[in-house]
């Protein structure tokens, strides 16, 4: 059964006490500090007339000591021609791209559920941003040139189901991020899964909506899965609901686990960071971000 097809209409009415201005915050936090930002300096002058200079956060990373001058030269002017470009990868209904883009980020939105993204787009035309937006799947998606940044937030990529397909999709950030650029994404563990959401039913009920969520944790395969029912209010017979049904499949992973798979793909693993403390990675940890940086192609 598709995911994100019924819940794509009652997502952000579900989702309307999800963080997302605090998400977006420490996102441009996590952007600035390993992408760099752009001040004025008599160093070089852009188009506008106006000079700026790229700092970025450790500039030991980039070449192990060896030509770090020559390096940081490169990697700089090409962090301050894409710094702005950002690819959002599993952006759904599109909250956190338009507040990214609100930022000044030349945002792209890349999601496979058409539902979701064509809410996103109904976004996009009442606020009138320039966000471009994509229905593709994450580990087979196409961009027309390459970006400063992508993240991936809110357990997307926990959807891939396979290490194939998170090292293929990984492979393709790699591919598409600028020389030095980062990758930012978040993953619910299997501690989450196992030990705080278990085999749970919740139900929450509106004016509007109402959904009922079983939840099953398959702990052979470290499998997690959500039988999601979905009542929707017909607009022309308030005493009317619709029924929706879609079953969703997370699977959870440890840190380890990524690390892994960002060396294969790649990518240089910089930090861990715990997603609800914003401090050192533990045991306990139900939701971890992770940054990553471009390392050849």
């Amino acid at each position: 059964m598709e995911a994100y097809t019924g819940f794509a209409q009652v997502y952000d009415t579900f989702m309307d006490e999800t963080p997302y201005e605090e998400w977006c915050d420490y996102l441009v936090k996590l952007l600035e500090k390993y992408n760099g930002r752009v001040y004025p300096s008599d160093s070089e002058a852009g188009a506008d007339g106006a000079r700026y200079s790229v700092v970025t956060a450790d500039e030991r990373q980039f070449s192990d000591g060896k030509n770090i001058e020559n390096d940081m030269r490169v990697i700089n002017e090409n962090l301050r021609q894409e710094r702005n470009a950002i690819l959002d990868l599993g952006c759904g209904t599109g909250t956190l791209t338009e507040l990214l883009a609100r930022r000044g980020y030349d945002m792209i939105g890349i999601d496979s559920a058409q539902e979701m993204l064509q809410i996103a787009m109904d976004k996009r035309a009442e606020s009138g941003l320039d966000i471009l937006y994509l229905l593709q799947d994450m580990r087979a998606f196409e961009l027309y040139g390459t970006v400063g940044a992508v993240i991936s937030v809110c357990d997307s990529v926990n959807y891939l189901l396979e290490e194939e397909d998170i090292i293929q999709t990984f492979r393709l950030v790699n591919n598409y991020l600028y020389p030095g650029g980062i990758f930012v994404f978040d993953f619910n563990t299997v501690y989450k899964y196992k030990e705080v959401i278990g085999d749970a039913t919740i139900a929450e009920n509106r004016k509007e909506c109402s959904f009922i969520w079983e939840n099953y944790y398959h702990e052979a395969e470290e499998i997690n899965e959500y039988d999601l029912t979905i009542f929707v209010q017909e607009r022309e017979e308030a005493d009317t609901y619709r029924r929706f049904q879609e079953t969703h499949y997370q699977r959870g992973y440890c840190l380890k686990q990524m690390k892994n798979y960002l060396s294969r793909a790649g990518l240089i693993f910089v930090e861990a960071i715990d997603a609800d403390t914003h401090g050192e990675v533990t045991d306990i940890s139900e939701r971890i971000y992770v940054v990553a940086r471009e390392h050849g192609k």
